[in-house]
């Protein structure tokens, strides 16, 4: 249950205007000088100032946010002759971080990838945490377990000394984090669930870099990441057919599937899918009825991400009207369920925002396998 609202809650973002997933770089923000651009993600600004401040801006903390967030990072060996106005500032931070509390599973493949994930030292939920790395250093006893991200043990955080704690809001400012501020400890908010583009997820890798002055690495990382994606979307342009595709299962009587305009749905389009919902521009999940979903889609070509579903028995016991499904009947429904961690947590939520271009593959295997006949499947594989 708390895995399945967990998901939903990931997928329901409210629906604001969708920004286009192009290669233009945004105008720089105020007149400092850009340090690194941002091409894809909507969600943050990069600003490189005198005296070798970062200024970090976060417009999209949570959907509808009224103010953006604004972060100045001084170095930390000239902390001490920088003059600077902090009140004009939502926090200001030293870096680089030696200690740090993330609160996502989706922040610990940037620290991974940069290099500084033995800098964790605390996270609310680790049961969540699939990677390899990061479980082994939770069972050592190295990053503490913080209880619940929405009730947070702040006596223990505060207890671990960290340097900065990374959090997210839904809708409004944590209290947890509040307290943390009132002691001390400088929080940053990270917005990267509301971002609506499989690209504008991976590039709030750049946002976590700054703090372990790792732009340059993220640099280089981000653009790995995005030639790759683009790559394999040229691929799956060649491919002579266009499967038609639906997407996600009931939870008691509503069936919620990816709306049109959603990091989802952009995923089935760039591997050159026809996603059944693909007209509708909500930006989150749709909420639709059994009967709606059977006139629409019972003769699809391709089922993917049937909720938490790993068997073929298992959805036919849950309900038996999913037999009625073409991709039912001819064993063509794919999950991202199976691919688990240890714990249970789900690598494609806690990986897959960072990797795009491993989700996009393993559709194009999916869809068109003689596109990627050598594709391994990362995340999505099929139902059992």
């Amino acid at each position: 249950m708390r895995i399945f609202i967990f998901i939903m809650l990931l997928s329901l973002i409210s629906c604001r205007e969708k920004a286009p997933d192009s290669g233009e770089a945004k105008s720089p923000p105020g007149d400092g000088l850009i340090s690194h651009r941002v091409k894809y993600a909507r969600g943050f600004e990069i600003d490189r100032i005198s005296g070798g401040i970062t200024v970090i801006r976060v417009l999209q903390p949570w959907p509808e946010a009224e103010e953006p967030f604004v972060y100045a990072l001084i170095p930390r060996n000239s902390a001490g002759a920088i003059n600077l106005e902090k009140e004009k500032y939502d926090a200001v931070i030293e870096v680089p971080v030696e200690r740090v509390v993330v609160t996502s599973t989706t922040h610990i493949p940037a620290l991974e990838a940069l290099g500084v994930a033995d800098r964790l030292v605390g996270f609310p939920g680790t049961d969540y945490i699939s990677s390899d790395y990061t479980r082994g250093r939770v069972d050592s006893g190295a990053v503490a377990n913080l209880g619940k991200n929405e009730m947070m043990n702040t006596e223990m955080t505060l207890s671990l000394r960290p340097d900065l704690v990374v959090g997210f809001g839904i809708a409004s400012r944590n209290k947890a984090y509040e307290t943390l501020i009132r002691s001390g400890i400088p929080v940053v908010y990270n917005g990267d669930w509301t971002e609506q583009t499989p690209l504008g997820k991976a590039e709030w890798i750049k946002f976590f870099a700054p703090f372990f002055q790792k732009e340059d690495q993220a640099e280089a990382l981000f653009d790995s990441i995005a030639q790759a994606y683009s790559g394999a979307r040229e691929l799956a342009k060649k491919a002579g057919s266009v499967p038609a595709v639906m997407s996600g299962a009931l939870y008691k009587d509503v069936w919620y599937a990816p709306g049109g305009d959603s990091w989802a749905a952009a995923f089935i389009r760039d591997a050159n899918g026809s996603y059944l919902w693909d007209d509708t521009r909500d930006t989150g999940s749709l909420s639709l009825g059994l009967e709606s979903v059977l006139s629409r889609a019972d003769e699809a070509d391709i089922w993917i991400s049937p909720s938490q579903f790993t068997s073929y028995q298992e959805l036919e016991n849950a309900n038996r009207h999913y037999t009625e499904f073409r991709p039912y009947r001819n064993r063509k429904i794919y999950t991202y369920a199976l691919s688990k961690g240890k714990t249970g947590g789900l690598t494609f939520f806690e990986l897959g925002p960072n990797r795009p271009d491993l989700i996009l593959k393993d559709l194009i295997h999916i869809f068109h396998p003689e596109v990627l006949p050598d594709h391994e499947p990362y995340f999505f594989k099929p139902l059992q």
